[in-house]
């Protein structure tokens, strides 16, 4: 859905949240800009590989075309639907799987862990 030429829906999964973003934006920044901060460490430099995103929808075309760096970086990922945030830009509408962020996911797998460690104990 775009309201003009130059504004379209991206819709940010896990979270279903939605964003009018405008066209040229990285995903790195419509995901700050609506609340879902993205955890870099490169600043948007395209070395850390810690904004992988996920097309998650059916439009594969609404982020720009992947950079030959973005290519060297991500290797077999990119077929997989994974983009650097940090790169991709919003030129259509499009649904992504952002990342999790890290420190959740530290406490997730901690939490499974000490489930499976109960249910073997029993």
């Amino acid at each position: 859905m775009s309201t003009n030429n130059n504004v379209y829906e991206v819709t940010f999964q896990p979270s279903g949240k939605k964003a009018m973003i405008k066209r040229g934006t990285t995903v790195l920044d419509a995901a700050r800009r609506t609340g879902l901060p993205i955890v870099t460490r490169c600043g948007g430099k395209a070395s850390c590989m810690m904004c992988k995103v996920r097309h998650v929808g059916e439009n594969r075309f609404g982020l720009s075309p992947t950079g030959d760096n973005e290519l060297r970086k991500l290797g077999g990922l990119h077929e997989e639907g994974y983009r650097l945030g940090c790169q991709a830009k919003v030129i259509g509408s499009v649904e992504l799987m952002l990342p999790e962020d890290p420190l959740r996911a530290a406490v997730r797998k901690l939490l499974e862990q000490q489930h499976d460690d109960d249910n073997t104990l029993w």
